[in-house]
């Protein structure tokens, strides 16, 4: 195995090992030096002994994007919640809300996953439905003052997943570029019902006419 494929697969593990020494610190609820190092050999040890298959092949976390992604986060928290409290104020009952379709580009569950989490975790947008065969979010969003207020909310979604691909390193291509990510414009047709054309149903006795 070359150095290149050495540090590919260190980086593949390394979620993996932060989880695990998370994990091993909150249990022992200590953040001393003993329980920092040990943590961190058991849970090396665990993933070089008990080597899980990757959920993103070839994917590979980039930490600047990463830190873009829970930046981005964290102020959509906050004006979203604030948006939100204001139009609780001052509309109450009578605040607007709508259901959109969005298209994404990305194919992989993980992904789609976390691009529903993140939109339902913002206060005002929860994915009410996954369409994976499509590759469509259904989002009800409030509050909603017309059509421009539905066109941001498809932008920052559509911003969201172009995030979340980049902070593993996932292709993102924009449609139309006949890139693969790209979803179908439609869904296949619903075969016909009733018997093929020409194929006559057959008689009382069980003979086709």
């Amino acid at each position: 195995m070359s150095r290149g494929e050495r540090v590919r697969r260190m980086l593949h593990h390394l979620p993996l090992v932060v989880w695990l020494w998370l994990l091993w610190v909150v249990l022992w609820g200590s953040a001393g030096a003993v329980v920092l190092v040990g943590g961190l050999l058991v849970a090396v040890a665990v993933a070089a002994l008990f080597p899980l298959p990757s959920v993103l092949p070839g994917a590979v976390p980039r930490p600047p994007w990463i830190g873009a992604l829970l930046f981005h986060l964290l102020v959509d928290l906050v004006r979203s919640g604030s948006t939100v409290a204001w139009a609780a104020v001052r509309h109450g009952g009578r605040t607007r809300s709508a259901v959109m379709e969005v298209p994404l580009h990305i194919d992989n569950d993980v992904l789609i996953t976390v691009v529903a989490e993140i939109t339902t975790i913002a206060p005002g947008t929860v994915v009410i439905e996954i369409d994976r065969r499509r590759r469509r979010l259904y989002v009800h969003t409030l509050p909603v003052g017309g059509e421009e207020t539905l066109v941001r909310r498809k932008r920052e979604t559509k911003d969201l997943e172009r995030r979340v691909a980049r902070s593993v390193g996932h292709r993102h291509a924009p449609p139309g570029r006949g890139s693969r990510l790209d979803p179908p414009s439609d869904p296949p047709p619903d075969p016909p019902d009733g018997p093929p054309p020409g194929d006559a149903p057959p008689d009382h006795r069980g003979r086709r006419r």
